[in-house]
């Protein structure tokens, strides 16, 4: 960017915004890179995606027109950018996608108007440099472009079904295989004749010189199953235009990464790295993924082996990889998280807040990789001591990428030392099936799902069981009998029953569905769990034990009482816990996750250390001290940011409504939709049962509270009174009886292995002498009874010091498996190799290991192949050193 361009991403931003905001848009903030409620995608990935439930009818906004700046993440499932970024001008993992939004307001006519007002009237952006598409069959738009805009037809061009199948297109948008759907209009930014490539809808049109820069989606059709399109009664538009490319364009720059955001932390980068050459791919990569690593940190993800966790790993991990490359070893990239907070801060007031966590999380993950690259190491030298043909299989190859975070070109590089290769189509085939399964989890769908058209037809389910566990009239609106929507059940059948109003609690939040009984009119229903819909339908999944069901029906219903106050007060008690950790451990805990069922309460939280045992006791004291301060427990309907404001915290995975439910007991304020205590001492007690790892930085409390916390608290002293008894003390004495116990089992097995250390070395003297003579190399292979594979290591070791020019192979046979040791030692040790021997001996009983040149160690199986397979030993090794 030229000194005096004015055109900053900051500004492009806000610009925007004040744009839409002077149409009449309301502004909309940007939703999370983690979907509330949506296990169907692994990462926002469009603008969209926070507006997908308004698409489908499914939720309804106080506002019609919106516009916002929304993050988004293409780094796993069908979106997956990640090894194009930092290689080519525009693709990235993360980017900001600006929008704007009719919910059946305006349409086509304004929807183009405002996006050519903006681009030529308030960014100056020259009228001949901008090229439009449009869907083939889609006159009105054409029309608007010529007619109204001023845009020559030479300019504006039609784009058919380009993709193998009727309204396949790039001008044609759908959000699955049915459902909403329509044509879109794209506007193209001409670089100019001195870049290659030709206009969209030509041969050459994957060049640079034409650049898509904004989409505006038109949805006005209802795709049916058979491929019909019905008109939508209130058809909607839905923009997007990527940040990074507009800059590009106003700053006069070709490449994203030549923007003043990129260009600040590829400085940086730069700086911390020691890299001269700001053109380095490298410095690119770092910039990128310190955005994505950071965003996904401040939106509640943590790196793990798998999900989310797993993808925020990977890019860690490349980032990790490139600094590498530049000659980095010691951590540098959590440094990169000033910069970023400098540079987009503003905009997203979430990531200062939550820096010292990014920074945190991103130290421990590139510690880890120090430690997993040591782990990794071994795990190499094992498969390349097994490579047939030299040849590192491509699934190893894979496992180390996959599981310690070995990039290709790291195991190539390692392998090539050693002169081996890696089957990189064998890898590529490993990573395409995790591809496939990555795919298969990108889709919109999973379990059951209301069909859109039943959908439209219903209104929210009313939910009564805040105030009561019983309501009766309750009329049943739809049926499904599996999957699909029916008009009547009868006796035996399983189906999901939709009432117009329940109360029965349906599953979220942690908290799990209601069970219970509907009857009436003949019909009696058991309902095994409560489940909701489209974020706003209860569904009841019943067996109808009596009777038949029909829509229309009315019923009459019981929640299971005793079951539903079990999980009261499991839930109100993991408010408690929310607070108390983050009193005690600090701010940067967030819930990763829960479960409120009647017997007991599993709570996960971000935490980069285990909770030592005196954490755990004071966690649970001070539960225990907010259960006997008796709060009362207030509930608030209020505007979200008003919550907010308040203090409110928001749990990680949900999605809120712009009226959202608050709950405050004592110092605890959270958003949340489920069902509490009145008062806190209701709980009785609280007792913590378990704290442990569940990946890495996410650490897992399990508790009980009231009668079963009580019973719990009795089973251990009936535990305590019975271990005193076998240790021949009373309670009190146990600690120090069970301490004398162990001192005892201590003592006894030093006593032990002295035994087996002896038996070792005499086993050793005893053999020498057996030792055959081949070609000057000392040669021995015998089988020890009752000897483990540390004392043959150490039997090896005494024979290698005895013999000198050696080779030694010792089996040791236990309980009818044997351990292998073989040991290679002094002129022996450059014509032949321990792990090539042991692996010789262990193929013929069944067996495998390997090791190093000089020490290696298998085993197999305890029968008559052993005896034959040592006594070929000196045969074999006469092969190599003759």
């Amino acid at each position: 960017m030229t000194p005096t361009n004015p055109y900053t991403t900051a500004r492009i931003r806000s610009d925007f915004l004040e744009f839409f905001k002077d149409k009449g848009h309301t502004i909309v903030p940007s939703a999370p890179l983690v979907p509330g409620n949506d296990p169907t995608l692994l990462f926002t990935n469009s603008g969209m995606v926070q507006f997908k439930d308004v698409f489908l009818g499914a939720e309804k906004r106080s506002y019609v027109r919106a516009a916002d700046v929304q993050r988004c993440l293409r780094a796993g499932g069908k979106h997956n950018d990640l090894d194009s970024v930092g290689y080519t001008a525009r693709h990235h993992t993360f980017f900001e996608m600006l929008g704007n939004w009719s919910f059946g307001d305006y349409f086509k006519k304004e929807a183009i108007a405002w996006a050519w007002e903006l681009l030529t009237g308030v960014w100056k952006l020259p009228a001949e440099r901008l090229l439009v598409t449009v869907y083939h069959t889609d006159d009105e738009a054409y029309g608007i472009w010529r007619d109204q805009i001023g845009v020559p037809e030479s300019r504006i061009v039609r784009i058919g079904d380009n993709k193998g199948a009727p309204y396949a297109s790039d001008n044609f948008w759908q959000m699955a295989d049915t459902g909403p759907c329509g044509p879109c209009t794209e506007i193209f930014y001409d670089h100019g004749e001195h870049i290659a490539g030709g206009p969209p809808g030509s041969p050459d049109e994957d060049g640079d010189r034409f650049i898509e820069i904004w989409n505006l989606v038109f949805m006005q059709f209802d795709r049916q199953p058979d491929g019909t399109l019905v008109p939508l009664p209130a058809p909607c538009v839905d923009t997007g235009m990527g940040l990074e490319r507009l800059a590009a364009i106003l700053q006069h720059v070709h490449s994203n990464y030549e923007i003043d955001l990129f260009q600040a932390l590829i400085r940086k980068a730069a700086a911390l790295t020691g890299t001269p050459d700001l053109e380095n791919k490298s410095l690119r990569v770092i910039a990128d993924h310190i955005r994505a690593s950071s965003f996904l940190i401040v939106d509640g993800v943590l790196p793990s082996n798998e999900g989310r966790g797993y993808v925020l790993r990977r890019i860690i991990r490349r980032a990790l990889r490139h600094g590498w490359m530049l000659g980095v070893r010691q951590p540098f990239f959590h440094q990169l998280v000033d910069e970023l907070v400098a540079q987009m801060g503003e905009a997203y007031p979430e990531l200062p807040a939550a820096r010292d966590t990014v920074q945190r999380a991103l130290k421990a993950e590139e510690e880890r990789f120090a430690e997993t690259l040591d782990a990794g190491m071994k795990i190499f030298e094992d498969v390349a001591a097994h490579a047939a043909g030299a040849v590192i299989p491509g699934v190893d190859a894979f496992r180390l990428y996959d599981t310690y975070g070995f990039p290709l070109d790291l195991t190539q590089d390692i392998a090539r030392e050693r002169g081996l290769t890696v089957d990189v189509a064998g890898f590529e085939a490993a990573m395409e099936q995790q591809r496939e399964t990555a795919r298969a989890a990108g889709k919109f769908g999973g379990g059951v799902q209301l069909p859109a058209e039943l959908v439209a037809t219903l209104e929210p389910t009313v939910f009564l069981g805040y105030d009561a566990l019983e309501a009766e009239g309750m009329k049943v609106v739809a049926l499904l009998h599996d999957g699909r929507p029916v008009d009547s059940v009868a006796s035996g059948e399983e189906a999901i029953v939709l009432l117009d109003r329940t109360p029965f609690y349906a599953e979220s939040g942690g908290q799990v569905g209601d069970t219970g009984v509907l009857e009436g009119e003949g019909a009696k229903l058991q309902v095994g769990d409560t489940q909701k819909f489209a974020g706003q339908f209860h569904g009841h999944f019943v067996r109808v034990a009596e009777g038949g069901l029909k829509t229309g029906q009315l019923l009459r219903g019981a929640v299971d009482g005793e079951r539903r106050r079990a999980i009261v007060l499991n839930h109100s008690a993991t408010h408690l816990l929310h607070g108390a950790l983050r009193g005690l451990l600090g701010t940067h805990v967030q819930q990763k996750g829960s479960l409120v069922a009647p017997d007991r309460l599993r709570f996960d939280f971000s935490h980069f250390q285990p909770v030592n045992a005196e954490e755990v006791a004071r966690i649970e004291r001070m539960v225990n001290d907010e259960v006997r301060a008796n709060h009362a427990v207030v509930i608030q309907q209020m505007g979200i940011q008003e919550a907010l404001d308040l203090g409110a915290m928001a749990l990680f995975g949900e999605k809120y409504g712009e009226r959202v439910r608050v709950v405050k007991m004592g110092e605890s304020v959270e958003l949340c939709g489920g069902t509490h205590v009145a008062r806190t001492g209701d709980i009785g007690l609280f007792k913590i049962v378990s704290e442990g790892g569940v990946s890495a930085g996410v650490r897992r409390i399990e508790a009980l509270t009231g009668q079963a916390a009580l019973e719990h608290i009795a089973a251990e002293g009936r535990a305590l009174d019975e271990a005193a008894s076998l240790l021949g003390g009373s309670r009190g004495e146990v600690v120090e009886r069970a301490r004398a116990v162990a001192e005892r089992i201590r003592k006894l097995e030093r006593e032990l292995e002295s035994i087996k250390a002896k038996a070792a070395s005499s086993a050793a003297a005893d053999l020498a002498g057996s030792a055959v003579d081949v070609s000057g190399i000392k040669v021995l292979a015998a089988r020890l009874e009752g000897i483990d594979a540390k004392g043959l290591r150490e039997a090896v070791d005494r024979l290698k010091q005895q013999l000198g020019d050696t080779v030694v192979l010792l089996a040791g046979a236990q309980g009818g498996k044997v351990a292998l040791v073989a040991g290679v030692n002094g002129a022996a040790t450059g014509k032949v190799k321990a792990g090539e021997l042991l692996a010789h001996v262990a193929g013929r009983i069944g067996g495998k290991g390997g090791g190093r040149p000089d020490l290696a160690q298998g085993g197999g199986e305890d029968g008559p192949a052993l005896a034959p397979a040592l006594a070929d030993v000196p045969a074999w090794v006469a092969e190599r050193v003759g």
